[in-house]
């Protein structure tokens, strides 16, 4: 799949490298808001195997409230600019926001990377006209409500057939079907019995046809298995990482680049055997 210029092989797992620059997301938060932190976390992600780096300026922890558009792009397009710029990877922009992705593929982001699959208004037209890949995410409810009592009939159907009818959508109103990746949204409106389902049916989900995006990295589901805190999930995120890609996933957006990229290699070699 061709990213503004730079082509990545789909066909066996990639890893991108969250750069979350806001002051409260859920790991991180604070931690890569300026600039110089930001670049030097970027670097460290690419030299350690990252293919994509993603930018996110709103953070989407259960609970947290919206940002202004100002404080998004304030927060987003320098550091979007400066990856480009001096790193060979691609630059996906973590956003919901039409502007947003409008400002940031102009300074040379090759991936929208949207939890809300396009539903903001002038998000989908937006979309189509700036013509980079697009991953389309499941969200039940919105981020300052959507852990408060998570139902689902049977959680799997539901959310493959939302993304499929989003995914043709899309593609019906003139959207390259080959640029459309698809994400289960682990954590997104789901109970730790609801993310296990998801996780076991990342086969499935491949069977779309489209490419398939999976972000467990240091998540409450993995704290909630372990009964630890954020920062001693490492090794619950990468065995979560390591199933997904065994199962087919295409991208693995993770905190931890360094040892998810070993654990690639070691699934890869497996299944290339």
């Amino acid at each position: 799949m061709k990213f503004s210029g730079r082509e990545i092989e789909l066909s066996r797992p990639q890893v991108m490298g969250v750069l979350n620059v806001t002051p409260d997301s859920f790991s991180d938060g604070g931690r890569y808001n300026t600039l110089d932190s930001a670049l030097f976390q970027a670097e460290s992600m690419a030299a350690a195997g990252a293919s994509f780096i993603d930018v996110g300026g709103e953070s989407t922890r259960p609970g947290a409230a919206e940002v202004s558009l100002a404080e998004e792009l304030e927060r987003v397009c320098p550091i979007v600019e400066l990856i480009n710029k001096n790193l060979d990877v691609v630059v996906s922009v973590d956003t919901s926001t039409p502007q947003v992705m409008i400002e940031a593929v102009g300074l040379g982001a090759g991936l929208i990377n949207d939890v809300r699959a396009l539903q903001r208004d002038g998000a989908m037209s937006a979309a189509i006209d700036l013509n980079v890949p697009v991953c389309l995410m499941h969200m039940q409810g919105v981020p300052a409500t959507m852990q408060k009592n998570p139902q689902y009939d049977s959680v799997v159907d539901v959310v493959e057939r939302y993304l499929l009818e989003t995914a043709n959508q899309l593609i019906s109103s003139g959207f390259d079907s080959g640029q459309v990746i698809i994400d289960p949204g682990f954590g997104f409106g789901k109970t730790l019995s609801h993310n296990l389902q998801l996780l076991n049916a990342i086969d499935r989900f491949v069977q779309s046809g489209f490419p398939v995006l999976v972000g467990v990295s240091r998540k409450s589901m993995i704290g909630a298995i372990l009964d630890k805190p954020v920062d001693e999930r490492m090794i619950g995120s990468v065995a979560a990482a390591t199933i997904a890609a065994y199962k087919g996933a295409s991208i693995l957006r993770v905190h931890d680049v360094k040892e998810t990229v070993d654990a690639v290699s070691i699934v890869q070699a497996l299944l290339e055997e």
